[in-house]
């Protein structure tokens, strides 16, 4: 509790450095779980990010002793009435949706549990690097609530079965298992996970900041398309792509064997 006169701390914290601003959820002793408020400033945060030019990567953090547990079951029982639900998880699919459209790729640092809601953030991020210590698992079922939002996420990261069994169970998987199905892409030791996703953006960074947003946007794109639109997709975006200043750049470099210089920003 905080004392009179003490200021609150953010719900959200951000911490730009390097091109990687660090979106921290913000309520350890709640596990950072997701309220209305969360999501509100999760959006602001995004909505501000994607149009920063110096940002090149988001890590997305939860403070304390866990990722995040989903969201504020005590805030959903104590609005459970349809207008309220309904705009609450309205708004969290638009957040989900917003980590896909930013232009910057965004990775999830994951730490202690990452469950219903707080699985889906981390599915619903481009990336993610997880410690040995973290567990994940869609466990809406065991409190009679499917998880059916981050159903859409965690089926688009994971084969079918393994997803269902995830949906249907609300078994914990470990670390290991997260990144053997593809939930993850790395798993460190607790102690260097800062270094892992730290040096995972930084390879990022070093790369032309016009072809990873295009890149990006392309993947998930091509992604939901029937394979034939998805190879005309792809044609017309390597074509643009392989005629702008950076391909160029690139091609020129590897022909004349030197490093590229990349133009920032």
């Amino acid at each position: 509790m905080n004392a009179p006169n003490e200021p609150i701390a953010p719900i959200l914290l951000r911490d730009d450095a390097g091109g990687v601003a660090t979106l921290t959820l913000n309520r350890p002793a709640q596990f950072n779980a997701i309220s209305g408020a969360m999501l509100a400033a999760l959006q602001d945060a995004l909505d501000a990010i994607a149009a920063d030019r110096d940002v090149r990567v988001v890590l997305i953090a939860g403070a304390g002793r866990a990722f995040c547990p989903g969201h504020d079951l005590k805030e959903m029982l104590a609005n459970r009435n349809e207008p309220f639900l309904s705009d609450l998880f309205r708004r969290c699919c638009d957040v989900m949706l917003a980590l896909q459209r930013i232009p910057q790729p965004v990775i999830a640092k994951v730490h202690g549990i990452a469950t219903a809601a707080g699985c889906q953030l981390v599915a619903a991020c481009d990336l993610a690097v997880a410690a040995t210590d973290a567990r994940f698992a869609t466990s809406g079922i065991n409190y009679g609530l499917f998880c059916a939002t981050p159903g859409v996420a965690v089926s688009r990261n994971i084969s079918r079965k393994r997803a269902f069994e995830m949906l249907l169970t609300g078994d914990f998987i470990d670390a290991g298992t997260a990144l053997e199905w593809g939930l993850v892409n790395r798993v460190v030791p607790a102690d260097e996970l800062d270094a892992a996703a730290g040096a995972l953006a930084q390879s990022i960074i070093d790369k032309p900041a016009a072809v990873v947003a295009l890149g990006k946007r392309f993947f998930y794109r091509q992604l939901e398309e029937r394979i034939e639109d998805a190879y005309r997709i792809a044609t017309a975006t390597i074509t643009a792509n392989m005629l702008d200043a950076d391909a160029r750049e690139g091609v020129s470099a590897f022909v004349e064997k030197r490093a590229p210089r990349w133009e920032r920003g």
